[in-house]
């Protein structure tokens, strides 16, 4: 694992409550592995989906006039598992992620539903840290 500091750059977000960052890159697996019980990415993943969905809604919204069946399929495009995927790449979220030995060994840090919940578990740790303004920047 990268320090987190080095993802906060490449994000352009530094957290003031690191353990929002930290839960954000901790899948189930690990934590149910250690003996802290360490808190995982789930809960955020929730809030991070809903700050995704208003965000990208808010943004299309205001930059076009579609109409709403199109505007919905669009923001479920930019949504969808395969770009939050593609994101998680991008950010360096594979190699960041805490993930337990049996989904390290089993490829969990290339499976796409996982690195999707991490990023949306990300945008979720931003929106918590820092609120609606960091989170859509």
């Amino acid at each position: 694992m990268r320090e987190m500091h080095e993802l906060e750059r490449t994000i352009g977000y530094t957290f003031q409550n690191e353990s929002f960052l930290r839960t954000a890159l901790t899948h189930s697996s690990y934590a149910n592995e250690t003996r802290a019980h360490c808190p995982y990415n789930e809960r955020q993943e929730f809030l991070g989906d809903a700050v995704l969905s208003i965000i990208v809604s808010d943004y299309l919204f205001k930059s076009s006039h579609l109409a709403e069946g199109d505007l919905t399929k669009l923001r479920a495009a930019v949504g969808c598992e395969g770009a939050l995927c593609e994101i998680a790449r991008e950010l360096g979220i594979p190699q960041e992620i805490r993930l337990g030995h049996g989904e390290e060994t089993g490829g969990g840090r290339e499976r796409p539903s996982i690195l999707a919940d991490a990023t949306e578990a990300l945008l979720g740790a931003i929106y918590l840290d820092g609120g609606i303004e960091p989170a859509r920047a």
